[in-house]
């Protein structure tokens, strides 16, 4: 068995409303293996966005710690953490998040330039670029390299998004609802590029669903409720 690449333990996460604090995980534990496929079921509310945004370094949890290859990734300072987070998790979102004053072929090297910056992006640029350029042109792309998301279908948008997450072949990627927006023929369309990167990469990919045809191709399938996980039988995992 693979070991994990991704893992959290007891993450719990409370919000102030007023004065109270309501919680919202409740001591989540949940680990994702080198190149697994594993999906996440749940009714809205369950907190599934929550737990994603911890995972993904973007949010704090209340208690509890997130460990990417073993390392801990709330221990880390902002800017270490910014890095990890860049370096080894890709998202594709519901929503793109694209940027919208960026074209497409800017929008999949935002990463690059990101975790480069300066004159190391500078000197790389050219390569990066077509680097860029032949992902998109795979993604049927090719005709789009220039447009602005605004210019852009829904699902040339989440190939943008899928192409600009996987471009600096992070191990990690978290997918939230990534055909929510997109109707059945379309999403179908971006899930078999999604499934398809993923397996050639060998990448690990956490993908939150409502859609249960879609979690039956993941090799695991854990489904949340109350903020907490539970197993495939519907027992909560212990805590």
């Amino acid at each position: 068995m693979s070991k994990p690449i991704l893992s959290c333990r007891g993450i719990r996460r409370a919000f102030p409303v007023g004065d109270q604090s309501i919680e919202v995980l409740h001591g989540v534990n949940l680990e994702l293996r080198e190149g697994e496929r594993l999906s996440l079921m749940g009714t809205s509310g369950a907190g599934k966005t929550t737990l994603l945004n911890i995972l993904g370094l973007l949010d704090p949890p209340t208690e509890g710690e997130v460990y990417i290859d073993g390392t801990s990734g709330w221990g880390l300072s902002a800017v270490e953490r910014a890095q990890l987070r860049n370096r080894r998790i890709g998202f594709v979102f519901q929503f793109y998040h694209l940027l919208p004053e960026l074209t497409a072929l800017e929008n999949v090297l935002l990463p690059a330039m990101i975790a480069h910056g300066g004159m190391e992006y500078l000197r790389l640029r050219s390569e990066f670029t077509d680097r860029a350029r032949e992902m998109l042109v795979r993604f049927g792309l090719e005709e789009r390299l220039r447009h602005r998301p605004g210019q852009l279908s829904g699902g040339e948008q989440q190939r943008v998004a899928i192409a600009r997450a996987l471009f600096l072949d992070p191990p990690i990627l978290i997918a939230d609802e990534p055909t929510g927006n997109l109707d059945r023929r379309t999403g179908e369309k971006v899930l078999e590029l999604l499934f398809e990167q993923q397996a050639e990469r060998g990448t690990a990919l956490l993908l939150v669903t409502h859609d249960e045809r879609l979690a039956a191709r993941c090799e695991r399938t854990l489904y949340m409720e109350d903020g907490l996980i539970q197993a495939d039988s519907g027992t909560p995992i212990p805590q």
